[in-house]
């Protein structure tokens, strides 16, 4: 069993804590001993609430509403940790974009606004993160969330996969770079996961009705999607020295194997 003491006295930046797995990985980081939270979201009634109930659990915990297309609003997050608790030891970017854009139909703005939310806004936070790291002399960990659509992707979110691939880079060349303050850098290339998001977006896009959860669980190999809480035990783990000196790694979390197959994979014809 990991000890509520993990995290002892540590402080914690969650983007997209207010909902989906972002929020699972805060609640998961606070239960095992952070001091000090802060999470960020579009939607303050959400956030303030999510802010609410982990307090209660006795972790300090701080909302700043923030839409990370912005660069000054992504900084005002890391900025709200320094002025609250004068430190930061973990950075997790979990909140990211995945409207939907094939290569024929992806609009400029579209474009840009994924790479904003999703490349962008990360790198600018580990930036700044990184020097309240520097500065408190605080050997940190930081770590993306990424996705298996990094290595190449479906052609329903071509933006998208560009920018995961982007942010895996990134990862690995902040890794690098950080490397001499000993301040650790992971990904996580997270597979299809069972959130209420992605219930939206099947229903949404894909034009899914009651009982698709089922039918695609009963398809995969392991028999269901992934968890978000698994996939915050994977984060608590590269986020605490349970990690060790690991840096720089971006680990498939998904129930497939890169690279093989028992037919050649191919995209499906469009209806028109």
């Amino acid at each position: 069993m990991i000890s509520s003491t993990q995290f002892r006295n540590a402080i914690a930046v969650v983007t997209g804590g207010t909902q989906g797995v972002g929020e699972t990985i805060a609640r998961t980081l606070a239960a095992r001993g952070v001091a000090g939270l802060v999470i960020c979201g579009r939607n303050a009634e959400r956030g303030e609430a999510v802010a609410r109930e982990i307090a209660a659990q006795g972790c300090r915990t701080e909302f700043v509403k923030a839409d990370l297309a912005s660069v000054d609003e992504a900084r005002a997050v890391t900025a709200r940790a320094d002025s609250v608790f004068g430190r930061m030891d973990v950075l997790v970017n979990a909140a990211g974009m995945t409207d939907r854009g094939t290569i024929f139909d992806t609009s400029p703005e579209l474009f840009d606004r994924m790479f904003a939310v999703n490349v962008r806004a990360p790198f600018f936070l580990m930036q700044e993160a990184a020097k309240i790291m520097r500065r408190e002399k605080i050997e940190g960990a930081m770590v993306n969330i990424l996705s298996m659509s990094a290595h190449g992707g479906q052609p329903f979110i071509s933006a998208y996969c560009g920018s995961k691939g982007a942010l895996a880079t990134l990862t690995k060349n902040a890794a690098f770079s950080l490397m001499p303050w000993r301040i650790r850098v992971n990904g996580l290339n997270i597979g299809w996961m069972n959130t209420p998001g992605e219930d939206r977006v099947m229903r949404t896009y894909h034009g899914a009705q009651d009982g698709w959860l089922d039918k695609a669980a009963q398809e995969q190999p392991f028999g269901r999607l992934l968890d978000p809480a698994e996939v915050a035990r994977a984060v608590a783990f590269l986020a605490s020295a349970e990690s060790g000196m690991m840096t720089g790694s971006i680990i498939d979390f998904d129930q497939s194997v890169l690279g093989c197959w028992e037919a050649a994979p191919h995209p499906s014809m469009p209806a028109a």
